[in-house]
């Protein structure tokens, strides 16, 4: 049995397929991650939800900050931004059934055999990975309780910037949701800079740093898989693996083989 990891899709199915095609992928026997934002910019992201979803349990999905906001705009019978692909997903018969099997993905996945986590975007320093599935938890039960719709009204917004156990409600939930899907960037202060999007070599604010380059609890003794940096050149950064390489933007589609003891690259050009 082959476990492989694969980066943002952001509706390109038809890459996705030609990916696991190259990586003679076997639904009955492998088994497939995917690191968020399967969703959105892409042209099929209808597709994209209905194969993921038919793949069952041979499939692991963590949820992306392009997923979340396919979900607000479904809750919340929201506008979308003029560069959103979602109405197909919102027009489609099965939108219901779509919705509540995305609603349930969670926000971070841990293998303890593998000795791998998959995550959207990173792990906030200072977490313990049982910390950091405790939190994920938090965010998950509310998605998952009776009223999300509260949640996806005060979701959006990039305050609070740093991390405090005393923090309560909704400014701790969003924090926790950041981190999860959207972080890049810190200061060394440990607080979040989210308005920062390039490659840490042209990073415009010198002050702040990756994520995954401060001192790591999470990480010392685990590996992580990650997405969501299309600018970050995919590849391994200690402890962490990079897998969005912007297929969406004319990139890569990658994926990485975790159920070796060394991990194995494959990338497929989407030019």
């Amino acid at each position: 049995m082959a476990v492989y990891v694969i980066g943002d899709l952001q509706g390109c199915y038809k890459k996705l397929k030609k990916l696991l095609r190259l990586l003679e992928f076997d639904a009955d026997r492998d088994r497939v991650w995917f690191a968020g934002d399967l969703v959105n910019r892409g042209p099929d992201s209808l597709k994209v939800l209905r194969y993921v979803r038919s793949l069952g349990d041979r499939a692991q999905v963590v949820l992306g900050n392009h997923d979340l906001h396919l979900l607000a705009a479904y809750f919340l019978d929201t506008r979308l931004k003029p560069n959103d692909s979602l109405n197909q997903v919102l027009q489609a018969p099965d939108v219901d059934e779509l919705m509540t099997w995305l609603l349930y993905r969670p926000m971070l996945h841990h293998d303890i055999d593998l000795n791998f986590s998959m995550v959207h975007a990173g792990i906030y320093p200072g977490w313990s990975l049982s910390t950091a599935l405790a939190l994920a938890a938090e965010v998950e039960t509310v998605l998952r309780g009776k009223k999300p719709r509260s949640f996806f009204e005060s979701m959006y917004g990039n305050k609070p910037v740093r991390w405090s156990q005393d923090l309560s409600g909704m400014d701790r939930l969003r924090f926790i949701t950041n981190v999860f899907t959207r972080m890049r960037y810190l200061h060394p202060d440990k607080s979040l800079d989210l308005t920062a999007k390039g490659a840490p070599s042209k990073a415009s604010n010198s002050d702040v740093m990756p994520w995954f380059e401060f001192r790591q609890r999470a990480i010392k003794f685990n590996r992580v898989a990650f997405g969501h940096w299309s600018t970050l050149p995919t590849g391994q950064y200690g402890h962490c693996f990079a897998l969005d390489g912007g297929c969406v933007w004319g990139g890569q589609l990658t994926a990485l083989r975790i159920d070796k003891k060394t991990p194995r690259w494959y990338r497929l050009s989407c030019a």
